[in-house]
């Protein structure tokens, strides 16, 4: 019996398909085993949720090359919704507000010739939070740096206002760099404009020049600061504590990401820098693996 076309049509389809979902996989995990074939590759590759699993666990410091460029398939689908606050402003809505609009009630009303047919209300209008990520770029962060900084281009295209920036000695705004839209072109362009990538670092003259050039100034003023650091610092104490008063004082949550808290519940800071800087912290993450970069985007909509 000749092969019915449509059969034969549906067939190729989806044989097409399913190729075309095997080359878009963003999440396929690539073997690393030593002597494995090309073959048990194809194999392995897909959609494996328990592989994707262990891999949003493991340390950036640990990951291999290949692991690291996975991580970034999928650190690119992350989306993160900063916390809303009620502005001064309000505007007209449908349902009953927080106080009446007699503007609108009174125009509304000559349709009826000065009688009133119903009341109309008015509601303060909310907006994002800003976001300010400032990340540590030193040599004691060579192993997380690049992908924080992937996490931070994942941001700024995502949120609204998102301002970026590093320091090492000293403090480099890298906000237009972030907004290519390739993040291998934007991790160049923020290592071109920071000279003082895996160098020395300075906490405390760093946060005390973001503070005196853009805090002052209003750019976190109600915003969410999130600083991505070990807390190892060579600056001197009395300014990293006088610049994380004020940074405190100034933003509405300080968020601090140290890779060496790892998964332990029970972490203590033990570098200067840490214990100077823990008072003034909100939360502390330790933004050592992908897993940690998620639990931010969970919580950040929840820090009002």
């Amino acid at each position: 019996m000749p092969e019915d076309p449509f059969t034969g049509l549906l067939v190729r389809f989806a044989g097409e398909l399913r190729a075309s979902l095997a080359a878009q996989g963003a999440l396929a995990i690539p073997s690393t085993e030593p002597g494995d074939s090309g073959e048990e590759d194809d194999a392995v590759l897909g959609w494996m949720a328990s592989d994707v699993d262990a891999l949003k666990h493991k340390s950036f410091a640990a990951c291999t090359p290949e692991e690291l460029a996975a991580l970034r398939r999928i650190m690119a689908r992350i989306r993160l919704t900063p916390p809303r606050r009620r502005t001064r402003r309000s505007a007209a809505t449908a349902r009953p507000g927080t106080r009446p609009d007699p503007r609108r009630t009174a125009r509304e009303s000559m349709r009826t010739h000065g009688e009133p047919a119903r009341l109309y209300w008015r509601r303060r209008k909310v907006r994002l939070r800003p976001l300010i990520l400032i990340l540590d770029i030193s040599g004691s962060m060579a192993d997380y740096s690049r992908s924080l900084l992937q996490f931070a281009h994942s941001a700024k295209r995502s949120a609204g206002r998102v301002e970026v920036f590093c320091f090492g000695t000293r403090l480099t705004r890298v906000t237009g760099a972030m907004e290519c839209r390739r993040p291998d072109e934007a991790l160049e362009r923020a290592a071109r404009a920071a000279f003082d990538w895996d160098g020395g670092t300075r906490i405390g003259d760093s946060l005390d020049a973001f503070v005196r050039g853009w805090a002052r100034r209003g750019l976190c003023r109600g915003g969410i600061v999130v600083i991505c650091s070990d807390g190892l610092d060579r600056g001197d104490p009395a300014v990293l504590a006088a610049a994380m008063e004020r940074l405190a004082r100034l933003s509405h949550r300080l968020v601090w990401l140290n890779p060496h808290k790892g998964d332990d519940p029970a972490f203590r800071p033990s570098t200067l820098g840490m214990m100077i800087a823990a008072p003034h912290i909100d939360l502390l993450l330790s933004g050592h693996d992908l897993a940690s970069l998620e639990k931010l985007a969970a919580l950040l909509p929840g820090l009002n």
